[in-house]
């Protein structure tokens, strides 16, 4: 394979969770008195941190959201998560494969180390996960775009940026890879092709990554 590490986003790339936490967002954004439609929520914040949506509200509105905001969110989020989550069809078969290949991997996510976990026991993932493998927003600075996140999951697993590779599917986490000195590849299951400026490759079906990395 062509490089030393792959690192995934977790939110649509490893657990199908964007449809179910935008529209938990996007209504709990209009119950507050910001109308916000689905289509928006994925716009303006799929990919990115909790930080984020308090600064585009506050940005745009003048208002600050709830101190309880995040905590509130996150409950709907995991009660949903325990109803209704999955794994992105073909995620396993990909970490399968890099297993047998003896490829290392990890996750890199602008969500918290508990949204990470509640979403990978819910799915089934957190037997590939152990704690070396998973890197939050929460352990740097800044989140994507930014690209801290990426150098330091690549600096812990010991592996020099430029022989990482990125698997992302938000434009947010798409600049943060680039901004790494990744290469990366974009998932297009949820974004279309056109918004995931500067990838090295576009697919879209899980199915096909290993392939593509060879």
């Amino acid at each position: 394979m062509r490089y030393d590490l792959v690192i995934f986003d977790n939110d649509g790339v490893l657990v199908d969770s964007e449809p179910i936490s935008n529209r938990l967002l996007a209504g709990y954004l209009t119950e507050l008195g910001h109308p916000t439609s689905y289509e928006e929520s994925l716009r303006d914040y799929m990919g990115s941190a909790m930080h984020r949506v308090h600064d585009l509200v506050e940005e745009r509105t003048g208002e600050r959201l709830p101190d309880d905001f995040d905590d509130v969110f996150h409950a709907r989020v995991f009660a949903a998560f325990e109803r209704e989550l999955k794994p992105v069809t073909g995620a396993v078969e990909v970490l399968e494969r890099l297993v047998a290949d003896g490829v290392p991997y990890c996750v890199a996510s602008s969500g918290s180390h508990e949204r990470i976990r509640v979403g990978h026991r819910t799915t089934g993932l957190d037997a590939w996960f152990e704690d070396e493998r998973v890197f939050s927003s929460e352990d740097v600075g800044r989140g994507k775009p930014a690209p801290d996140l990426f150098l330091y999951a690549a600096e812990r697993m010991g592996v020099a940026p430029e022989r990482c590779v990125v698997v992302e599917d938000s434009p947010l986490g798409v600049r943060a890879a680039v901004a790494a000195g990744m290469d990366v590849y974009g998932f297009t299951a949820m974004t279309p092709a056109e918004r995931l400026v500067g990838v090295t490759q576009l697919f879209g079906d899980m199915g096909q990554l290993v392939d593509l990395l060879e």
